[in-house]
């Protein structure tokens, strides 16, 4: 492979890997200087990203698929549960979580998506359990205890909601992972991602209208923390990871991914200046050990 492409897809799911961590914290940040809440950031958040994605694919890619996968009444039907069930869970779980409790926390819990995937495959006799299998499950409820007890199971270092929303977070992001599956394989990925940003924003929309969130008196800074969720934060970072794929495989663009939860802790804990104790930095180790693990024992066919 070309050296410089190699070069480029590297700097690529770097960049929107930290691009996804930090926004998480971004979002915090929103949450607590604004009278913005998970709705009102849910619902333009998934519009106007996925207004850029599709407007990429229209001029970078094969733009007839932009119209042509509603052409299928099966795929139609199967896009609109993947942008409600999947793409608006997803988002509004993590943002939920965040609000609640703070970024790390929630990225980290949404971690926990690669294993309900295994358990999901064991019950469905699609792969059998490994000794390696165990290892992930084991590292993923370890990192879970530490990172939310700190080492003290009289309680929960922070709050309940947050916690049960970062366990949704995660089951969200496996149902969105595996349902995915048959639409990437007939179409693009900014058109099915795009579409379903789509589809999640004007669900949530019938709910919580874009126009009953105030924008009007947010600061200069808090219309930058919003530029930076909306643009980098969920549209160029996703773009960054898919183009990266063109010069790198699976297994190196998900391991390079789990710098994502890392850049979630560090910002929360530099910059937010939140406190995070020893026990909870061991489990921040075992959950980004989980995500190093399941990257490389992955398929040489996948590479």
């Amino acid at each position: 492979m070309n050296p410089t492409a190699r070069r480029k897809g590297l700097f690529l799911v770097i960049t929107g890997a930290i691009f996804w961590g930090v926004s998480g914290t971004v979002a915090k940040k929103l949450f607590e200087q604004t009278a913005i809440d998970v709705n009102g950031l849910v619902t333009v958040r998934l519009l106007i990203a996925g207004i850029l994605l599709l407007t990429i694919q229209f001029w970078v890619k094969d733009r007839s698929q932009i119209v042509g996968v509603w052409r299928n009444r099966w795929t139609a039907l199967r896009l609109i549960v993947f942008g409600w069930v999947g793409m608006l869970s997803v988002q509004y779980t993590y943002l939920a979580s965040i609000q609640h409790g703070n970024a790390a926390v929630a990225t980290l819990l949404q971690y926990l998506a690669p294993v309900m995937i295994i358990l999901y495959l064991m019950l469905r006799k699609q792969m059998v359990f490994t000794r390696k299998d165990l290892l992930t499950v084991i590292l993923a409820l370890a990192g879970c205890f530490f990172l939310l007890t700190n080492g003290s199971i009289s309680e929960l270092s922070v709050p309940v909601p947050a916690v049960v929303w970062g366990v949704l977070s995660g089951a969200a992001l496996a149902f969105y992972t595996l349902y995915a599956v048959p639409l990437l394989k007939q179409y693009d990925s900014l058109v099915i991602v795009g579409w379903a940003m789509i589809i999640g924003g004007l669900g949530l929309s019938v709910i919580h209208p874009p126009w009953h969130t105030d924008f009007t008196g947010l600061t200069i800074d808090a219309y930058l923390y919003l530029a930076f969720v909306v643009i980098f934060g969920t549209m160029v970072a996703f773009w960054f990871y898919i183009e990266s794929l063109q010069s790198l495989s699976p297994k190196e663009t998900s391991l390079l991914g789990s710098l994502e939860p890392l850049a979630a802790v560090i910002t929360t804990v530099f910059w937010l200046k939140e406190p995070f104790g020893f026990f909870q930095w061991l489990g921040t180790a075992c959950i980004i050990g989980l995500i190093l693990l399941l990257a490389w024992v992955k398929k040489p066919s996948s590479d």
